[in-house]
């Protein structure tokens, strides 16, 4: 199965990381740098639609 997770621009997978991490932070998920497959589905869907609510939000932002 090809993963489709990959960085299209490389320059801000350092911002992407810390912007993942932050999330966890938010949601009290302790996040590791590197392997995290020891999450649950539970923890792992709740860091992903932490950072979706923010990039929600940030558009929104703009919009204004």
């Amino acid at each position: 199965m090809k993963s489709n997770n990959r960085i299209n621009v490389p320059e801000a997978k350092q911002g992407m990381d810390q912007f993942k991490m932050q999330a966890a932070s938010e949601v009290g998920v302790n996040l590791k740098n590197g392997y995290n497959g020891d999450l649950t589905s539970r923890e792992a869907g709740s860091v992903g639609g932490q950072m979706v609510k923010k990039m929600i939000e940030s558009y929104e932002q703009g919009l204004k």
